[in-house]
């Protein structure tokens, strides 16, 4: 099992492997500079080199099916960040493969699976042959409010519990439609080269959020590392998940 540091989820798991640039919030993307360590270090998932203009060595998009029995091998009940080093709804992985991803979600209820993509478009063109188990909690990244369309496709998908993550938050979001969002994840960008976030940005959506009782999870500040500016804000830190989260 892979266990994660990521605050708001327990596990991830890769069925796919790869991704290309497709915004800003990818710039510094950190699967893209961990997919090149991998591929050096010999990791037969990370072996396909992606086209250098998007992407980079060990970062082609790549499909394993091999890994799809996975989490029917954990019996504990887990949150799941589904491709942590890949976007489930890149235009090269199949529609039978992303079927069959949904199909060991529906045998596995007692994990939740939280799926995050940046590619708004395809999974709300899709929204009409999917069918999302209730365990499949589904959510669009959005850097800035250049990219809020993204939050009107997810608002299509017939999920049952939808979610945004601003994370790299680059930009103030602005008001938009909080219908239909189940949780919200704020965070800004680590990693060298980090671009600062300000915190009226971040101050404004735990607002509307509070306003509008939706669950708000403060991730971190940012910085040199994911921890160099800590986790509070306004004095307290925000863990706040939607009410059908499973216990860790």
């Amino acid at each position: 099992m892979a266990e994660s540091a990521i605050e708001w989820t327990d596990t991830t798991w890769n069925p796919t492997t790869g991704c290309d640039r497709v915004s800003p919030g990818c710039d510094n993307c950190y699967a893209l500079t961990m997919a090149g360590r991998l591929k050096l270090m010999g990791q037969a998932k990370y072996q396909a080199d992606g086209d250098p203009r998007t992407s980079g060595p060990g970062f082609g998009l790549t499909c394993h099916p091999e890994t799809l029995a996975l989490p029917t091998t954990w019996t504990k009940p887990r949150m799941i960040f589904v491709n942590s080093m890949s976007d489930l709804f890149h235009e090269e992985v199949p529609l039978e493969f992303i079927k069959d991803v949904l199909d060991v979600m529906r045998d596995t209820p007692h994990h939740v699976y939280q799926v995050l993509t940046k590619r708004s478009r395809r999974l709300a063109r899709l929204s009409d042959v999917l069918e999302w188990p209730p365990n499949a909690w589904v959510g669009v990244s959005v850097e800035s409010a250049r990219y809020l369309f993204r939050v009107r496709h997810l608002q299509e998908a017939a999920a049952h519990v939808r979610f945004v993550s601003a994370e790299p938050l680059l930009g103030p979001l602005g008001a938009f439609d909080l219908a239909g969002i189940d949780w919200l994840i704020a965070g800004g960008e680590s990693g060298a080269g980090a671009r600062r976030m300000s915190p009226e940005w971040v101050t404004d959506l735990r607002d509307r959020c509070v306003e509008a009782g939706v669950p708000f999870f403060f991730k971190q500040w940012g910085g040199r590392s994911p921890k160099a500016g800590g986790r509070q804000l306004d004095g307290r830190t925000w863990d706040e998940y939607p009410l059908t989260a499973l216990a860790s």
